[in-house]
């Protein structure tokens, strides 16, 4: 199996990384989204990778196969954004998009963030078991803060708690 490198993104990846994920959405799951209504892949570094955000490529053998950003909302928060990897690497087999996830868990645990927020499309339903067996558990659209830039096909919302013991449950006693 091939090596994944993940790599901070530069902007010598711009183009690779915009063909990635309009592919994935207009024509691998027909989602009428145009790069217009994402200014964020033309502006990778200036909306991703400012105060405590980041933003990552997957590579295999020199392709650009995943992508996932992290932006920073204030308040110790972040939204998971832009997570997309190539049909041809995706599941287990290679472990491209929990490496990249990897990525992000262990930038947010080094910031210090406290929550990871997220929404995506009912269409993609992988990537929900995903995040649910990674620790995400689903929430209503009105309790995201404000600062979550929601995209207009945005159906399910996902909440991530950063530094969660494995295990460990709250529990409040009243007296």
């Amino acid at each position: 199996m091939p090596a994944i490198d993940i790599y901070k993104y530069a902007d010598h990846y711009k183009e690779v990384v915009i063909d990635l994920i309009l592919t994935i959405q207009q024509k691998e799951f027909n989602i009428p989204i145009s790069p217009d209504a994402q200014h964020d892949l033309k502006e990778i570094p200036d909306f991703y990778q400012k105060d405590n955000g980041n933003f990552w490529v997957a590579v295999i053998d020199k392709k650009v196969v995943g992508t996932i950003g992290l932006l920073h909302i204030g308040n110790s928060r972040a939204a998971l954004r832009k997570m997309f990897v190539h049909k041809d690497f995706r599941g287990k087999e290679y472990g491209v998009g929990q490496s990249l996830l990897n990525t992000l868990l262990d930038w947010a645990k080094q910031n210090n963030f406290k929550e990871i927020l997220l929404g995506t499309t009912e269409k993609f339903i992988a990537a929900q078991r995903f995040y649910e067996k990674n620790g995400f558990s689903e929430i209503d659209k009105h309790l995201l803060p404000k600062e979550v830039p929601v995209m207009e096909v945005d159906v399910k919302f996902y909440r991530h708690i950063v530094n969660k013991k494995p295990g460990f449950t709250s529990v409040c006693f009243l007296f």
